[in-house]
């Protein structure tokens, strides 16, 4: 067969452009060869509706095999007794949590979009703001972190059947005990989304929401570095909170409801060729080694915060405990639109993403802010002392931001720094 070219260039630049360039999109990670691998596999050729020793198909034995192999190593990975790995995402694992947990129309709680929030969890955009009914909650005006007292006064108010846990942008860790102290008191469902600090809670670095949470949904690269994809995970079982029953009559477990939710409900044919890639990853996260990059990833969080702080940048809620921090561009440069810097840096082979801070007095298709990340820089071997270095770039191309000779020489830079560190030094 003719190779197709035209793709394969484009693959190939995309590899150089990741290569030569500093990655620090807070959501992104560069998965192993061996994920990798399994991700091109011919295992993409298997359709496997269903789940394992369920299937709606024929010759699924293998298939079997390997996404149990990926629900037993999940389990054990977060002490969790019941996983879902077929969700191609973590959108597609809420969207499948709030079918499982909600009607058309009921209210849940998540936190502001513009404060952190993720678009799963209510965005007017999105299939949980369309079909549901979303009210939020906020970081502290004065802090920057996430305001309990607030949410508890929310919840009471509002009644809902569901809480969400979870952002897109929030530098802190999270109190799961709190919040289901509050989802105790107004009789709702706590639903942890920890899609971010994955990686970093399976190493054990930060809090767990098992036992907290009723269920929890992530993705499975960003800080847990395997293949794009979701998952839903569960500590103990429980009675759906619906009623619903089996043919025979008996309460049907959540567990089941929310295989259901899943497949049929809200995805077809599982990807199994990314199950399997799963697998690995999630075989790779419980390896030593693993927890020794998830401190260097917080460490590097850490310097970087720090170093933009002493430049004068204002990091939201005054620094990180996690992978990521939030800048707001307004205490240094009021002018300065997030877009402005993201579309600047690519430039400079420096990839981060505009961000609106709480409280933005801009649109989030300009922003205020900048979000950024040490996931993928840590996984090429980058330390403390390499990302200081690179917010000193940051900062100088930021600091003349229309001056294409500072971008040149910046770029220039950067490409050095990276040449020394290759894709997957960890």
């Amino acid at each position: 067969m003719k190779k197709d070219h035209k793709v394969f260039d484009l693959i190939d630049q995309e590899l150089q452009r990741q290569l030569h360039g500093a990655e620090l999109i807070a959501s992104e990670n560069f998965a192993s060869e061996q994920v990798l691998a399994a991700t091109g596999s011919v295992m993409t050729n298997k359709y496997a509706e269903g789940y394992p020793g369920r299937r709606y198909y024929g010759g699924c034995q293998i298939v079997d095999q390997t996404e149990q192999l990926a629900i037993d190593r999940a389990k054990e990975l977060f002490g969790a007794e019941w996983a879902n790995v077929q969700p191609h995402s973590g959108a597609q694992a809420n969207a499948a949590v709030f079918l499982a947990c909600l009607r058309a129309g009921d209210t849940f709680m998540g936190l502001d979009l513009s404060h952190g929030g993720h678009l799963s969890h209510g965005a007017p955009v999105n299939l949980s703001g369309i079909l549901y009914r979303p009210v939020a909650y906020m970081v502290s005006e004065d802090t920057g972190t996430i305001d309990y007292e607030q949410m508890e006064k929310i919840a009471m108010k509002e009644k809902p059947r569901l809480m969400v846990a979870g952002a897109s942008a929030y530098p802190r860790d999270w109190d799961y005990a709190r919040m289901r102290e509050i989802a105790d008191k107004a009789g709702a469902l706590l639903l942890a989304d920890i899609a971010h600090p994955a990686g970093l809670i399976a190493a054990k670095l930060l809090n767990a929401p098992l036992p907290h949470c009723h269920i929890i949904t992530t993705t499975t690269h960003k800080t847990l570095r395997g293949p794009r994809g979701g998952m839903i995970l569960m500590g103990k079982d429980f009675e759906n909170p619906w009623g619903l029953t089996t043919p025979k009559g008996k309460v049907r477990m959540m567990s089941a409801v929310l295989d259901s939710a899943v497949f049929p409900g809200t995805q077809g044919g599982p990807l199994e060729h990314v199950i399997a890639a799963k697998a690995v990853a999630f075989g790779e996260a419980l390896s030593p080694t693993f927890r020794e990059y998830g401190k260097q990833v917080m460490k590097n969080a850490q310097a970087m915060a720090g170093a933009f702080t002493s430049k004068g940048y204002h990091v939201t809620s005054g620094g990180t405990d996690n992978h990521l921090m939030l800048i707001d561009l307004r205490s240094k440069f009021p002018d300065i639109t997030g877009k402005k810097v993201e579309n600047t840096l690519v430039l400079a082979d420096i990839t981060i993403n505009k961000n609106m801070v709480p409280f933005d007095s801009r649109s989030p298709f300009q922003t205020s802010g900048i979000r950024i990340g040490t996931p993928a820089v840590t996984t090429r071997g980058l330390k403390e002392e390499h990302v200081v270095q690179i917010v000193d770039l940051i900062d100088e191309v930021i600091s003349d931001i229309d001056n294409e000779h500072v971008i040149a020489r910046v770029r220039a830079k950067v490409n050095a720094l990276m040449k020394e560190f290759p894709l997957f030094a960890w």
